[in-house]
């Protein structure tokens, strides 16, 4: 009787979700949801203090920040039925917050309309199909070499952030000379040694194949990090807080600046990098999943188009910048995150963060840098369907993996790697490979090279 109710009880989600076609379940859909959570949480800290940077109020952020993820990744969920989540994305709000505001001098509710446009024309440019067509029109090795790209990108992300490699020096007898990119960190102690025992936790939990091994990694490290004096206890022990007040933010829109030649240029940066960011993502973690048809396309593409926009508009609306499709989503879709049940997970995640800000907020960046490397190598397995006998295709598959880690921009690789195809694939007289989109495609890009 009771496996019945159990069974009726799940019915619902297999119907929306469709997991049995999708070879997954309830358990590892909602574990999938929690580990990409755990590692893009960051982001409810990292946000609000990017951009409160301009003047914004810092608590009514972190609100947006959580909102707009809810919102953007619900419609992810229910609507696309895709395992990846949304929220602001890192790079376009330090735009938003250093370049728009803090150096042109434009007020941060300036910054947001343009935003709100951006998310408009998203809108528009998803429901006349535009954006699916130019997903489609990517060679299918440059969308191989996103995976790559990616994995190598958010393993180095993993790295970075939790100490174990930083910004590097020359060091000369008693002289320094800057110029190393990067270097070990001091890997003895604090956050960079807690990252390595919890990369090795956590590969030992992969190696013995135990469920749900990047979450409970996260977790297990979490809490050695507390006596090693890593992971801040919240104060008082306080778990519980209501979210802060929108209200210095919401709907805070300045259109008087609004045809100005400046503001016409920031549009279409923001525009360009979160497309490519989205489309980037989307093919990359897609490809890792198997979730490419032959062509190489993404089923669903339109509306998971659709879910980026939707939380781009609405983001603007709440108070924050662009909001995009998370590349810590492979995290999911590495612990077997399928459908949009991983997606609704994550969400129902950030809801709760939204109450429960002070544990979130205690786990700290070396308890998920683990599984951010790991996700790495998970990702890299495309390669080995890239032809590297074809240098028309073996060159611009590199220049998309390299070029996404060493220019900290999933968009600045795909530029060089279709640039490059279509260059080559001219001077080889392939000229057939090419679809025409490419050629508009790459006019876009040499345009945005141009204005910056």
């Amino acid at each position: 009787m009771e496996i019945s109710k159990l069974h009726h009880s799940l019915s619902p989600l297999e119907k929306i979700f469709k997991l049995k076609e999708n070879h997954t379940n309830v358990k590892t859909e909602v574990m999938a949801g929690i580990t990409t959570f755990m590692t893009m949480a960051y982001i409810l800290v990292v946000n609000p203090s990017v951009l409160s940077a301009t003047g914004m109020d810092l608590g009514a952020l972190f609100t947006a920040t959580a909102l707009s993820a809810i919102v953007a990744t619900l419609v992810m969920a229910l609507y696309a039925n895709l395992p990846y989540a949304l929220a602001p994305a890192m790079g376009p709000n330090a735009f938003f917050a250093f370049t728009v505001v803090i150096g042109m001098g434009y007020s941060w509710e300036t910054a947001l309309t343009i935003v709100f446009l951006e998310g408009i024309l998203f809108l528009l440019l998803t429901f006349f199909n535009i954006r699916e067509a130019i997903v489609h029109a990517i060679p299918l090795t440059v969308k191989k070499a996103m995976s790559v790209g990616i994995g190598l990108f958010i393993a180095f992300l993993g790295l970075y952030n939790s100490g174990i490699v930083v910004t590097g020096m020359f060091h000369i007898g008693e002289g320094v000379l800057d110029g190393v990119p990067m270097a070990i960190g001091n890997i003895t102690s604090g956050s960079p040694l807690l990252a390595c025992i919890g990369l090795l936790l956590t590969g030992f939990l992969m190696a013995r194949k135990v469920k749900g091994a990047l979450l409970l990694g996260i977790l297990a490290t979490t809490i050695i990090g507390i006596p090693m004096g890593v992971t801040q206890l919240p104060e008082g022990l306080r778990l519980f807080s209501a979210p802060p007040s929108l209200s210095p933010i919401l709907f805070q829109f300045d259109f008087s600046n609004l045809f100005s030649l400046d503001i016409l240029v920031l549009l279409f940066i923001f525009l360009f990098v979160d497309m490519f960011n989205t489309v980037g993502t989307l093919v990359g973690v897609g490809a890792k999943a198997n979730m490419l048809d032959e062509e190489g396309n993404i089923p669903k593409a339109k509306e998971a188009l659709f879910a980026d926009a939707v939380g781009t508009t609405m983001g603007a609306v709440f108070g924050t910048s662009t909001v995009t499709t998370y590349v810590e989503s492979a995290a999911g879709v590495a612990a077997g995150g399928r459908t949009g049940l991983t997606a609704l997970s994550t969400a129902f995640m950030f809801v709760m963060a939204l109450f429960l800000s002070p544990l979130f907020i205690m786990i700290p960046a070396a308890a998920t840098a683990p599984a951010l490397v790991l996700v790495g190598l998970f990702m890299i397995s495309p390669i080995k369907d890239i032809d590297f006998d074809d240098f028309t295709e073996a060159i611009p598959a590199f220049l998309t993996i390299i070029m996404m880690p060493l220019t900290y921009s999933i968009s600045e690789g795909i530029i060089f790697g279709m640039m490059s195809y279509l260059v080559l694939k001219l001077l080889a007289g392939k000229r057939k490979e090419i679809s025409p989109l490419m050629y508009i495609i790459v006019v876009l890009f040499i345009i945005k090279i141009a204005v910056g």
